[in-house]
């Protein structure tokens, strides 16, 4: 499998558990609009330390299942030390490689990935993973960054700078950190009929998520130096962003999170089966 472009960070255990607070309740209103999933099975791809467990374990009650699957085994571990605290006892965690998936085929009701395409790329390989593993009439749901609304105000130079820096390493690695923009192509050409609703976060100058761009950069570090090819220029710059981003006047818009799903067999996605 590609290495995982913000693999073996320390860091990226902190963004990624942040990111599924953060975007929790985006999730739970789009699972209002697939349907019951009560005693169903769901699959939750690249599930890192959180994903969507706590959502698909509720998703699902008491008779379904829910798998997490990731090939992170430090994220895995920290998976299943919040599932035992939050008590998710219908959920199980299994190493698994997105590429060369060793999980039942046609064997989900429902599967989830996301921001898996952007770090990534092979977007055609990974639909081609999720819908072998997509039991017919089942809902694939998949959710990726478009960048254009990620701004501040007042205007912060450095921040932006290093959120442009974050996209080229994305796009260096064979990634796509807009690749939302894609997602409804992406399932109409599988002949699939995609639904798509987005969601941009408000971020007031205490919300965590405004520092995001410090977050990445400490994940990418490598990464952006390869760019920029200079560490004192990178340190400059992140002090810079740092203090535009602690200024309590400022705040911002995030990068919209595209949500597109679309059940297998032509069937009408929302409602139950």
């Amino acid at each position: 499998m590609s290495e995982y472009l913000l693999a073996g960070q320390e860091s990226e255990i902190d963004r990624l558990r942040l990111q599924s607070i953060v975007w929790e309740p985006a999730g739970r209103r789009l699972l209002e609009l697939v349907g019951d999933g009560r005693g169903r099975r769901a699959l939750d791809v690249g599930c890192g330390c959180l994903g969507w467990l706590r959502l698909l374990s509720d998703w699902v009650g008491e008779l379904g299942a829910v798998l997490g699957s990731d090939i992170d085994t430090k994220m895995l571990e920290r998976a299943a030390g919040l599932a035992e605290e939050d008590s998710l006892v219908n959920v199980r965690l299994m190493y698994d490689d997105l590429f060369a998936s060793g999980l039942e085929r046609r064997g989900f009701d429902l599967i989830h990935a996301r921001l898996m395409i952007a770090p990534l790329g092979r977007a055609e390989e990974q639909l081609t993973s999720h819908l072998a593993l997509l039991a017919p009439g089942g809902t694939l749901v998949l959710e990726e960054p478009d960048c254009a609304s990620w701004r501040f105000n007042a205007p912060a130079p450095a921040a932006e700078r290093l959120v442009a820096l974050i996209g080229e390493a994305f796009d260096a690695a064979g990634g796509d950190f807009n690749a939302g923009r894609s997602l409804p192509a992406l399932l109409h050409d599988r002949g699939l009929t995609p639904r798509v609703r987005t969601e941009v976060l408000a971020l007031e100058h205490d919300h965590p998520y405004l520092r995001l761009p410090l977050q990445f950069a400490a994940a990418l570090r490598p990464r952006l130096l390869e760019l920029i090819g200079d560490e004192a220029a990178l340190d400059a710059l992140i002090a810079d962003a740092e203090q535009e981003l602690t200024d309590p006047e400022r705040w911002g818009t995030s990068f919209t999170m595209v949500q597109c799903w679309a059940r297998t067999g032509g069937g009408p996605v929302t409602g139950t089966r």
